[in-house]
């Protein structure tokens, strides 16, 4: 028999319920009416389940079996499973070895509106609570290097530095190519009404050195190397590697943390150096290609804009953004759950994360270098 097969039989006051056939969740769940209006009807004292025509079952079975009893317990009538499979038997006993907490299925739909907004309001200051505490960490980190008492190992430095540097280049190569060029584009559009079109180099080159340089440069290493420190971390929370090197007495904020954040502190003034060139370059192909500008014009023009002024201070942002990449990426990682989709969420988390604190700390900046006449 391939479909599931539910009778019933009247004994004594004890109602007998008869299951046969295949019970699977592909066949579907049967209801319990038939047996609900016998037990209305008769009022038995006892429910008897009987399997001897049963074939294969799955969980379909369980479920079934578990809105009977819950049944049978709201109208005070036993129920007795002896006739049941002893795998049946043994779920079922598993099943109920730990009851269900009231009302723990309407707890979020009846959840009022103040509850929800001061569960988040609890919850956002827990993030924000373990968000300093991660770096103050880190800085007591940092001060155990500068006294030479941190513990990790020179060769994850270099690898970290292979990373967050040589091979990211071909990346924020095409990103601050396309950006020069995207800003001189925009640039030449409104320049040309005046004949002023030289100014694009001006444009394209304070620009880039002051603010879109360090931005996208920034943006880039948070979805590549910021991600890859989250899940890097997550995956060894996961696998209790953390735990590991916490049992050996080695902390893992200098082991793990560390090596990464002085890497991306490293290579990322590099690269934002690298970006504004390649950034200029994109702009000059705009400049030479299409406005009939010749190269020294533009690069007079370009090197009379660009200040050294300008040049640290981007800069000194990369090397800011670096470090809130490097503390959002591993901070998420070390938050992760023990599970793969919370290595995935803290990898969304990490770049979420890093971007927004890189577009605050842009913010920040400009109203800073605007008090300071910079």
């Amino acid at each position: 028999m391939s479909e599931p097969g539910i009778s019933t039989e009247r004994d004594d006051g004890t109602l007998r319920v008869l299951l046969a056939g295949r019970w699977d969740m592909r066949t579907g769940i049967p209801p319990l009416d038939e047996i609900v209006n016998e037990i209305e009807r008769q009022k038995p004292q006892q429910v008897t389940l009987h399997a001897e025509s049963l074939g294969q079952w799955d969980s379909a079975l369980l479920t079934f079996l578990t809105r009977l009893d819950d049944f049978c317990t709201e109208n005070a009538v036993n129920i007795d499973s002896s006739g049941l499979p002893e795998g049946v038997r043994r779920l079922l006993a598993l099943a109920e070895a730990v009851p269900e907490r009231s009302g723990a299925r309407t707890e979020a739909a009846d959840e009022s509106l103040p509850e929800r907004i001061g569960r988040s309001t609890l919850s956002t200051w827990d993030g924000a609570r373990e968000m300093v505490t991660f770096v103050g960490e880190a800085t007591l980190s940092f001060g155990r290097l500068l006294t030479r008492r941190a513990r990790f190992r020179w060769s994850d430095l270099l690898l970290f530095l292979q990373q967050a540097g040589i091979e990211a280049l071909p990346i924020v190569t095409l990103i601050s190519f396309l950006v020069g060029l995207i800003l001189a584009f925009v640039g030449a559009v409104q320049l040309q009404q005046f004949g002023a079109t030289i100014y694009v180099a001006d444009l394209v080159g304070i620009a880039m050195v002051r603010e879109m340089g360090a931005m996208m440069t920034g943006i880039v290493m948070a979805g590549r190397t910021g991600a890859s420190y989250a899940a890097q971390l997550g995956s060894m929370k996961v696998t209790q590697e953390i735990d590991a090197l916490r049992t050996m007495g080695i902390a893992p904020l200098d082991f793990l943390v560390l090596p990464r954040m002085l890497a991306l502190m490293v290579m990322m003034p590099l690269l934002c150096l690298y970006a504004d060139v390649v950034g200029i370059l994109g702009g000059a192909a705009v400049g030479v290609g299409l406005l009939d500008l010749s190269p020294t014009a533009y690069y007079l023009q370009t090197n009379a804009a660009v200040s050294i002024t300008d040049l640290v201070g981007g800069i000194f942002k990369a090397g800011v953004y670096g470090v809130l990449i490097a503390l959002a990426g591993c901070l998420r990682g070390m938050q992760s759950g023990n599970s793969s989709s919370a290595v995935g969420e803290a990898t969304t988390n990490a770049v979420v994360t890093s971007i927004i604190a890189i577009v605050s700390a842009c913010g920040m900046f400009a109203v800073l270098f605007y008090i300071l006449g910079i």
